[in-house]
């Protein structure tokens, strides 16, 4: 047998082969999406780049099962959060672009096929990081985890990295997902309940204060526009609410199940406002208008396995460190998931957000693998049944 095979047997053995089918799946549920809402333009370009994603991303899911990422924080911990402000900062090289997207999103390396996604690759360096400083906070007992200066520390670590977001990338979406990943992390922790207190308190505050004040100037009226058509559906449905208006006739046009591969009205449309990023950010709506409320329902599934997956990895971790990056890579997929559903149904906001797995982007998929790839490496870690806790 060639290393290789000695390799996989080793993967099979102490990996999580069972996420990585599911992570497939669902990817090749999404390519399948993906070849429909591009088969328009004539071009397979966004079908053959997401196949070499999810290839890349296989090898490199069984590749980190086999990296302890603890022991490399313990002696670069530095470097990595060298490495998260430092990648942020090169979107303002002549490399970072928007895409026409209206965000400072990406870095266009030339001659290389993928455009690179700096916000969601240091996400995986976020969790990592975050972890890490939660388990070594922990470990010193002169001081409760829930301390003031515990907290602030934590606190300064997530508003750098949401500082660089917000004002390099503009990416208030991304931010918000950064967020509720530092929240959940937190409360797995055991941070005590009234520190979320203080900071809903401090976030609705905030959020009412800008409303009143920053939001009311005439530069950020589409910012404003967007939530209001959430309330108010009929207030700007050419303008602001064109694309979810598109998207929840796309989604109900589907009924129970839907109008057939390749045969949906709008995903099938020659034309770009038939439904606008119908390969992207409203994949969601080309389910369900092509595979109706079981296809829908069958992709939910899949999502809601994986990150159920990453949550029982996480309670059988063999260290608070594993733990807390597992469930955090979990509490990732779940954030990004109830958000852009959330869009595509009409009850949140446009905030450029991705279906996991399911919507086109290159960069994005090699991360998830990523993710998940630590995840089975934690996996690989876990205690012995009879060492754990009922």
């Amino acid at each position: 047998m060639g290393r290789l095979g000695v390799l996989l047997k080793e993967f099979r053995r102490r990996g999580d082969p069972v996420l990585l089918a599911m992570c497939v799946a669902a990817s090749l549920f999404g390519i399948a999406l993906i070849y429909s809402a591009t088969r328009w333009t004539g071009g397979y370009r966004s079908v053959v780049v997401q196949s070499v994603a999810l290839l890349v991303g296989t090898v490199l899911y069984i590749a980190l099962t086999f990296v302890d990422f603890h022991a490399l924080l313990e002696n670069g911990w530095r470097f990595i959060l060298g490495f998260n402000v430092g990648f942020l900062l090169l979107l303002l090289t002549p490399l970072g672009t928007d895409n026409n997207s209206g965000n400072l999103n990406w870095i266009a390396i030339p001659h290389f096929p993928l455009d690179l996604q700096p916000n969601e690759i240091v996400k995986i360096t976020f969790v990592l990081l975050l972890a890490y400083q939660l388990s070594k906070l922990q470990e010193n007992t002169r001081r409760s985890l829930s301390s003031v200066p515990n907290v602030l520390m934590l606190l300064l670590h997530a508003g750098l990295m949401l500082g660089l977001i917000a004002v390099i990338c503009g990416d208030m979406g991304m931010c918000l997902v950064y967020l509720c990943i530092f929240m959940t992390m937190l409360w797995i922790a055991g941070i005590k309940l009234y520190w979320f207190a203080i900071g809903g308190a401090a976030l609705v505050g905030g959020g009412w204060l800008a409303w009143k004040t920053v939001l009311q100037k005439p530069r950020f009226d589409y910012i404003r526009l967007r939530f209001l058509v959430v309330l108010d559906h009929t207030l700007d449905p050419l303008g602001k609410g064109f694309q979810q208006n598109r998207s929840l006739l796309t989604l109900g046009s589907g009924k129970f199940a839907g109008q057939g591969f390749l045969h949906g009205t709008q995903t099938q449309a020659p034309y770009s406002s038939a439904l606008p990023a119908r390969h992207t950010d409203f994949i969601f709506a080309v389910c369900g208008e092509e595979l109706g409320l079981i296809g829908c329902a069958a992709a939910l599934i899949l999502l809601a396995c994986i990150i159920l997956r990453c949550i029982y990895v996480g309670r059988t971790a063999n260290s608070p460190f594993c733990a807390y990056s597992a469930i955090g890579f979990g509490s990732m997929l779940l954030v990004q998931t109830v958000l852009n559903v959330g869009m595509c149904l009409y009850v949140l906001p446009v905030m450029g957000l991705t279906l996991p797995f399911f919507s086109y982007g290159g960069s994005s998929l090699i991360t998830l693998f990523t993710a998940m790839g630590i995840v089975s490496g934690i996996k690989a870690r876990s205690r012995p049944s009879w060492l754990r806790d009922d």
